[in-house]
């Protein structure tokens, strides 16, 4: 619902009940995702982005090959999404900077789309789970993710509502 003037930036959406219920479980589940998917990198010493990048065909190809020529320079990439993956889905589930979470979790799922985005005619060593035609799980989460940029339950249901109860600036006035 908007305000009276029609606002409809975050601070003036207003939501409750089956809504609010709906967008917090969505924010948990994409905040497991996240998790699920950084402790899994952690737990597994093998683990590297190096086939992934390597084997980049979209627009930022040249880019993402670059990342995986320096073992330093991968190492940094591997820590970051490893602790990103990590960081995000703790934010998302306990609603804890879900702003920062929110956005920092849109960007890190564009990057893995543009670095191999499911294009007729482009084909990976490692096969997706299904058959996609441009849109495909990272995008529906990215999406998702974009939704939830507009509704920050965090301030209602979570850690933030603690966190800058009182304040009068909370981390989504921030971005």
């Amino acid at each position: 619902m908007h305000d009276s003037a029609g606002s409809n930036s975050p601070a003036t959406l207003s939501y409750g009940g089956a809504p609010l219920t709906a967008l917090v479980v969505l924010r948990m589940l994409i905040g497991w995702h996240f998790l699920y998917e950084g402790l899994v990198k952690f737990l597994n010493p093998y683990w590297t982005s190096a086939l992934f990048l390597s084997e980049s065909q979209g627009i930022f190809s040249s880019f993402f090959t670059w990342l995986v020529t320096d073992p330093t320079r991968l190492a940094g990439v591997d820590f970051l999404v490893k602790w990103g993956l990590v960081l995000i889905g703790l934010g998302l589930i306990a609603g804890v900077l879900t702003r920062i979470a929110t956005c920092a979790g849109l960007v890190l799922l564009l990057l893995f789309y543009l670095c191999n985005p499911p294009f007729p005619g482009l084909s990976y060593s490692v096969p997706m789970e299904g058959a996609y035609l441009i849109v495909n799980r990272t995008l529906i989460e990215a999406a998702a993710l974009g939704v939830l940029w507009y509704f920050p339950t965090g301030q209602i249901i979570g850690l933030d509502r603690l966190i800058f109860r009182g304040r009068g600036t909370t981390d989504e006035d921030d971005s």
